[in-house]
């Protein structure tokens, strides 16, 4: 007998399925096929067919299922029906934390004090060392993995046929050919073919939409969905990481663990303060022993001195201090902050790519007030009692319809029915119906259903047939869905009574969200999976513009292996240009997000299925929405837990203000390095203390003997270069740092545009704070040392002299008060410090840490600390010492706080290391398109980037040159696709600057 051969149409393409009646063989062929229609290869159509599966040899069954011998070889070349999962060992996370430049930095102080036998010393930097690696292991580990999510989603079993008998296995046993049985209440075990027959299978952990999706014969339902209503045999194609499901874990996988902004801060600062700490230790190091002479061991006690000062010990547990005191304030408006670094990449976010279903939507079905009617007397709540008798009313809804219209309908005045009988939903039929008896006695049936079904009942349908399909075709233009309801007459003839129209509408908040995040320099754009009438319906309705394309044109993806590092250049400016895009998967949405990443955007992505988790992860802020999936939940760096997106609006204003602090406190923390740093390096060529020890009686007359060295004849105490202890470096750190802890509670005004780091001109100002405190300080130490000189600024001041212990104590005194004083300045940003008050627990800390260095430098015993003399202020006859040098810090703080003052005008005046330019990209866009739409002429462009500040400079010119080179040649091929992308831009970016409302 001849193999009948049948081909079912499955979408826009058709697939041969195979059945030899005479060997009982079903074979399945999975071939290339381009997408047609608007279908994007690569991904599911409509009826979930992958119409770019690779070319893979038939799989044969038999129509009794597989063998156990035959499954057990496949199982051995396919493997097992499972995620793979990728992890770094908890071990090496947390030896990541021991190297890197602070770290190795450490690392040598370490050394040098255990060598030196200063145990005490070398222990607090070796705590240190490993607390701030503990914290980064901690805060790796607490994010979460989004793949052991998506392992945890699958269920654990599944109905299979082997050797002819129906069994319960292990779903990660299941195979390729495997014949299975999925019913109502099951999980589809892998994606598969169906045979015959009809399920609805919902969805929404892939796609995150509500509506259940029918499947027939030819049909793949896929691994991950469930199955709501029905019951048929499928043929399994495809398991583990081959599966739709597999793929999104792939692409999840091929997202390398990225560095945040402020990490790769704290490298570039490390970096650059340790390379400086070399140089000058280095140099130091070799002045003291070739040119002063002075022994080895002393000198090395003075290079780990320079080393310990060149280190912001506590810099990155303050910074994950604030950031985590962030993440507490982001959980109180609902936000759960998974990844702490993602609060400074939502404070620097300036695109967000939205899903439309249970974000931007309220991800359930609402009947409209739109509700035409085909019988006199008949209006809308009619109709709804009406759909609601077709239905068990006192009954928990059975589906998401009978849902929406019990919600809906007034149950009240349907208890005044009697229903006799009831057939639910057939899947054949398409609708359900139920005969009622009326409060007077009349028995009637009604129905509802697909309205080209119930149509077919009626008994006029000719007369109603046209304005009907004219609505629905309307509706359908519109993306709205519609439902019709019927019901007999006296004659128990069907008849029309109308359709109700329903759809997912907007959340109340939505659109005002939407104009409050263009409102601080956030575009938005809708991403999502749903029909593109739909999408179009829904950005109009939230002003979003109607631009929305399908992912047709974008490039293929080659799932495992990393993005090409330039489609960004290639296809960014047509991803800009759209407000959204619609009918995608998950391998656009993660490419749509990285060609914005790789255009120069900081993106962030809202989603809640598991379709949505590749681009969650990939985004520079993955954010899943209320009721999202558990993988999107672990792809994502913030989990809201209220609905809509007005909470994202709270944690950009937030991420901002956390950002700012941070900012506060890196400037402070770079000018306190560097005045400690630049300080010591200079007093150990600029003074030799010894030279001014008033017993130091003899020198040799250079006039003599031309270069003759200093000979020391009396006091030892005075030594051959100025350093104080590493005790007292440590105490200035801790104190101070341990105090900025509380930093993240202090009071900062949030930008209304994105924040971007700007390390250039965060050292200018941190240099010209350093610059202030460091004279200070040095003047300081010239006029303690020159006290003995009767002739000297102490003695003209009427001041006594000092000993050298004192002088040392001094000096620990007078920075300890400079570092805290430079923190108030630096936290006040382009203003003085007394227009911006600090938070009082802030006070509170500053207080009690200068008050703690204060008494420690009044009571300081006499002696000698790490071989260098030190006695306390308030020792001896003379007790105001430490008031002199309160009131000497306080001065020079209001001549430091003018200067900081100077340098922000001279960064904001002559837009110095763009400071006034970086982060203005609405500004930007807004000069730009004006040019575009006046006069397109490079002249114009180049006027309107000068307007704008020249924001993203490198960005705009290449921008231009392309612009340019469509403007130059008119021939046919640059007035096309290059024309059609750079007015779509144009005209975008007036829609979102507010010129215009939509683009049609």
């Amino acid at each position: 007998m001849a193999a009948d051969h049948v081909e079912i149409e499955v979408g826009t393409t058709k697939e041969p399925f195979r059945f030899d009646g005479n060997q009982n063989q079903v074979e399945v062929v999975v071939e290339d096929t381009p997408a047609e229609n608007g279908h994007a290869q690569g991904q599911p159509n409509g009826h979930g067919h992958d119409a770019t599966a690779k070319n893979v040899e038939p799989i044969h069954t038999s129509a009794l299922g597989l063998t156990e011998v035959e499954a057990q070889e496949r199982l051995i070349k396919f493997g097992r029906n499972e995620i793979v999962e990728k992890s770094t060992p908890s071990w090496r996370i947390f030896l990541r934390g021991l190297y890197g430049p602070m770290p190795i930095a450490i690392w040598i102080a370490v050394i040098v004090e255990f060598a030196l036998q200063t145990w005490p010393d070398g222990g607090i930097l070796l705590f240190i060392l490993f607390a701030n690696a503990t914290i980064s292991w901690y805060e790796t580990m607490k994010a979460g993995n989004a793949v052991a999510a998506l392992k945890k989603s699958l269920r654990p079993s599944a109905t299979v046929c082997r050797d002819g008998k129906w069994r319960t296995i292990e779903g990660a046993l299941v195979v390729p050919g495997d014949l299975v049985l999925i019913g109502a209440g099951s999980a589809v075990p892998a994606d598969c073919t169906l045979h015959e027959g009809e399920v609805e299978i919902d969805e929404s952990a892939l796609t995150g939409e509500v509506m259940p999706v029918v499947k027939h014969g030819g049909d793949k339902p896929l691994m991950g969905s469930n199955v709501v209503r029905g019951e048929a045999h499928a043929t399994v194609d495809s398991t583990g990481m081959e599966t739709f499901f597999g793929r999104t874990a792939s692409l999840l996988q091929s997202v390398g663990a990225r560095l945040g902004g402020i990490q790769k801060l704290l490298v570039r600062v490390m970096v650059v303060l340790t390379s400086l700490s070399l140089v000058l230790c280095i140099t130091a190091l070799l002045f003291l022993c070739f040119k002063v002479r002075t022994p080895f061991k002393e000198a090395l006690e003075f290079t780990v001195v320079l080393i310990v000062a060149s280190i912001p010990i506590a810099i990155e547990i303050v910074v994950t201090t604030t950031l985590a005191m962030g993440s507490r304030q982001l959980a109180h408006h609902k936000a759960i902050v998974t990844r702490l670094t993602a609060i400074e990449s939502l404070a620097s976010m300036n695109m967000l790519c939205s899903d439309k279903t249970g974000t931007l939507t309220l991800n359930e079905m609402q009947v409209q007030e739109d509700c035409p009617t085909y019988l006199p007397g008949h209006n809308r709540e009619t109709v709804m009692i009406l759909a609601a008798l077709a239905a068990k009313w006192r009954e928990p809804a059975r589906d998401a319809l009978d849902r929406m219209v019990l919600g809906s309908a007034n149950l009240a005045e349907c208890d005044k029915y009697t229903q006799i009988e009831y057939k639910p939903f057939d899947p054949v039929i398409k609708r359900t119906e139920a005969t009622v008896r009326d409060p007077t006695g009349r028995v009637f049936s009604v129905t509802k259903g697909a309205p080209h079904v119930v149509l077919q009942l009626c008994h006029n349908r000719e007369q109603i047939e046209e304005p009907l399909h004219t609505l629905i075709d309307r509706l359908g233009r519109e993306g709205t869905r519609c439902l019709a309801v019927a019901q007999t007459d006296a004659d128990n003839n069907w008849e029309m009574v109308g359709v109700l129209t329903f759809l997912d509408p907007p959340r109340p908040d939505t659109k005002f969200t939407i104009e409050e995040a263009r409102a601080n320099g956030v575009h938005v754009k809708m991403i999502t999976g749903d029909h593109g009438v739909i999408a179009k319906t829904m950005a109009k309705m939230l002003g979003l513009g109607t631009n929305i394309q399908s992912a047709e044109g974008l490039p293929k993806i080659d799932v495992g292996k990393p993005l090409p590092e330039d489609i960004g250049e290639k296809y960014g400016q047509r991803v800009l240009a759209a407000d959204g895009f619609a009918q995608v998967f998950p391998e656009h949405k993660f490419l749509i997000v990285e060609i914005l990443r790789q255009y120069g955007y900081t993106c962030g992505m809202t989603g809640d299925g598991v379709n949505d988790a590749p681009a969650l992860k990939v985004a520079d802020v993955g954010i899943a929405v209320s009721g999202a999936t558990d993988a999107a939940r672990a792809a994502a760096d913030i989990v809201l837990t209220e609905p809509g997106l007005s909470v994202i609006i709270h944690a950009i204003v937030i991420a901002r203000i956390v950002f700012n602090r941070i900012k506060s406190f890196m400037i402070y923390r770079i000018a306190a390095t560097l005045q400690l740093l630049v300080f010591f390096f200079i007093s150990v060529f600029a003074f030799e203390p010894f030279t001014y020890d008033p017993g130091f009686n003899m020198r040799l007359s250079n006039s003599t003997i031309p270069s003759s060295p200093l000979v020391r004849v009396n006091n030892a105490d005075w030594p051959e270069f100025f350093s104080i202890p590493v005790t007292m470096l440590m105490l200035i750190t801790l104190l101070n740092d341990g105090t900025l802890l509380t930093i993240g509670y202090d009071n900062v005004s949030p930008s209304k545009r994105p924040q971007y780091w700007n390390l250039p001109a965060m050292f200018f100002v941190s240099s010209v704070l350093a610059a202030v405190a460091c004279f200070s300080s040095l003047i300081l130490l010239y006029g303690a040392l020159d006290s003995h000189n009767p002739n000297g600024w102490f003695a003209h001041w009427g001041l006594p002299p000092l000993e050298y212990g004192k002088i040392v104590t001094l000096i620990y005194l007078k920075v300890s008060i400079s570092d805290f004083l430079t923190l108030f300045s630096s936290r006040a940003v382009e203003g003085f410090f007394w227009q911006s008050r600090p938070a009082t627990v802030l006070l509170i800390g500053a207080t009690i840490a200068l008050t703690i260095s204060t008494i420690l430098a009044c009571v300081w015993p006499d002696g000698s600390t790490s071989g260098i003399p030190t006695k306390g202020l308030a020792l001896g006859d003379y007790t105001l010492w430490p008031l002199w040098t309160w009131i000497y810090c306080l001065l020079w703080w209001i001549a430091q706080d003018f200067a900081k003052y100077f340098s922000y005008w001279l960064l904001i005046k002559y837009d110095l290391f763009k400071y006034r330019s970086l982060g203005s990209t609405m500004e930007f866009h807004n000069n730009f398109i004006a040019a575009h739409v006046a006069d397109i002429t490079p002249t114009t462009l180049q006027d309107a980037a000068t307007a704008a500040g020249q924001a993203h400079h490198e960005k705009a010119e290449a921008r231009i040159k392309r612009l340019e080179s469509v403007v130059a040649d008119d021939s046919d091929h640059h007035q096309g696709t290059e024309t059609a992308v750079a007015n779509g831009v144009v005209l975008n970016t007036l829609k979102q600057a507010g010129f215009i409302e939509s683009i049609v």
